[in-house]
């Protein structure tokens, strides 16, 4: 282990295309095989151990894991095909249960084709989409726009009430309000009618309902309709809650060692934040993450708790004495774990399954759910455009943390706008009205057209524009330049009155473009849930991903 060092990588730019039906992808499709293959390679002759088990050998259980619990959790929702094979290239990605946008759905239709291409020219893979249940619903509302199209406005359609929930993880969040619940299909799809005809929330919510329904919690609910309509289209990935895989043996194995190699861990960890928000010039205390705390002799570890009886998530701490190590949430509960920073963690490992099976829940936390994933879990992982530019911190805990070069990943997004007409203005519009608005004001001469002038007024506007001219070509010095300024001023302000047409127009324009551009700004999101679009829309663009070709 190392706590210095330079960043692992040079930073790479990740940025949501603009322009409607833009796609991302970094590196380029065509190098993925070469990192997979890197991935695979680093993994097979890497000798580190976690407290007395090799990393690779943890990997393959978790991966094996991940494969047999994947396939059986999706085969209880909707078709699979036959079980992935054991020796499967696993390929993933991972989202929050939320009702989120194109560009993140992008990811799995691109996942599902690399594994098929993979799988014709490589070998068996799967493609596995990790449900992140361990975070909270940002809100209970989705904003949609309605309106007309000529006066579109833009409001929240609630799906459920707060109730308290705030600070409870779709895993154990329930429904609050079932009347709202029930309802908001079909009050989103009324919303949007006058911009959008069939959109694609009248055939997914009656799934969610019917998932709902069947005892899931409303977060599996709508990421397992969502995942059953990609089985209706073609994609044959599977699905897991991050949650499953905290319940591996080799998840437990790898909270024991960071929980052993603490405060080591907690070193390495503030460091690499400190030096990510100087290398971006973040100035908040809370981006990308928080700093790891400590309270007295108790050291903050990057993972959630929760128990059972009290869903809520709090932060673990952990406190090490002489052949122990002892885990807290710091509001009563406690759990000892027989663990120092050189021995085997198998006893540790074997508290933590218990604790587990009696309702104790650790979750990962932001940087160390795709640490967890990327090491453990995938050959390859596919980000978005916010993951991405996180995990190149994470890249910086593995190689600095655990002392190896970190497996390679991806970022992949796309933009695809709503389909319904624009005004088609931009913010560039917007600063050019402006810049001719100025140039009335500084450089009128510009602007005047003497020809529409009386002769009087030409005869004195051809005066005032000789002396600027005149002036402006004066050398400054310092015994002239307050009287130049003076002179140029002076001209500009003589020339205004024959220009007040031109401002009025420009003014006029800029009025009507301003308003243009909020309905633009409106139309033209990027954040739109995919359930506001037509379905053949979305299918026809989402199955054209092919990993050779974007």
């Amino acid at each position: 282990m190392s706590t210095s060092g330079v960043l692992v990588h040079e930073r790479r730019r990740f940025r949501a295309p603009a322009q409607d039906r833009g796609v991302f992808c970094d590196p380029p499709p065509a190098a993925l095989p070469a990192i997979v293959a890197g991935n695979q390679a680093r993994l097979a002759e890497s000798t580190l151990e976690l407290q007395g088990r090799r990393l690779v050998d943890l990997a393959r259980k978790a991966r094996a894991d991940l494969l047999r619990t994947a396939y059986d959790q999706t085969a209880q929702y909707r078709s699979v095909r036959e079980r992935p094979a054991a020796d499967s290239a696993l390929f993933l990605a991972g989202h929050q249960a939320e009702m989120f946008h194109p560009g993140v759905w992008a990811k799995h239709f691109f996942l599902d084709r690399f594994a098929k291409e993979w799988s014709a020219s490589h070998g068996p893979a799967t493609a596995v989409n990790l449900v992140i249940d361990s975070d909270t619903w940002k809100s209970t509302s989705l904003y949609a726009p309605g309106g007309s199209r000529s006066a579109p406005t833009r409001a929240a359609i609630a799906f459920d009430s707060d109730g308290g929930q705030a600070n409870v993880p779709t895993e154990e969040r329930p429904v609050v309000d079932a009347e709202l619940w029930s309802s908001f299909g079909q009050r989103l799809a009324e919303h949007v009618a006058p911009l959008v005809a069939g959109p694609l929330i009248r055939d997914a919510w009656p799934r969610v309902m019917a998932r709902w329904q069947a005892g899931e919690r409303p977060g599996a609910a709508v990421a397992q309709a969502r995942h059953q309509i990609e089985g209706a289209w073609g994609l044959d990935t599977l699905e897991l809650p991050i949650s499953a895989t905290c319940r591996f043996e080799s998840f437990h194995w790898f909270v024991a060692h960071l929980a052993a190699q603490w405060p080591v861990w907690r070193e390495v960890y503030n460091q690499a934040v400190h030096e990510y928000r100087r290398a971006n010039r973040i100035r908040s205390r809370n981006h990308p993450v928080p700093d790891l705390a400590l309270d007295g002799d108790w050291h903050e570890m990057p993972l959630w708790i929760w128990t059972a009886e009290d869903p809520r998530r709090r932060r673990l701490f952990m406190r090490q004495t002489k052949g122990t190590c002892t885990l807290t949430d710091r509001a009563g509960w406690t759990l000892d774990l027989p663990l120092s920073p050189q021995g085997d963690a198998a006893g540790a490992v074997q508290v933590l399954a218990h604790a587990a099976a009696a309702g104790i829940k650790i979750r990962t936390r932001a940087l160390t759910t795709t640490l967890w994933a990327r090491l453990f879990l995938g050959d390859l992982f596919v980000h978005g455009i916010g993951g991405a530019k996180y995990d190149q911190l994470t890249d910086t805990l593995i190689q600095r943390f655990f002392g190896i070069d970190p497996p390679g990943y991806a970022a992949l997004s796309a933009t695809l706008f709503l389909p319904v007409e624009r005004p088609g203005v931009s913010p560039e519009d917007l600063r050019r009205i402006d810049g001719q608005l100025r140039e009335l004001v500084y450089h009128p001469e510009r602007w005047l057209d003497l020809a529409s002038l009386s002769a009087d007024e030409r005869t004195a506007a051809t005066a005032w524009m000789e002396s600027k001219h005149r002036w402006v070509a004066t050398e400054p010095t310092i015994q002239n330049a307050r009287q130049r300024t003076r002179e140029i001023r002076a001209a500009n302000a003589a020339l205004q009155p024959w220009v007040e047409r031109s401002r009025t127009m420009l003014r006029q324009e800029r009025d009507e473009t301003g308003r243009a551009w909020q309905r633009e700004s409106l139309l033209a999101s990027r954040e739109y849930s995919i359930f506001l679009y037509p379905e053949k829309i979305l299918r026809d663009f989402l199955l054209a991903f092919r990993p050779a070709t974007l």
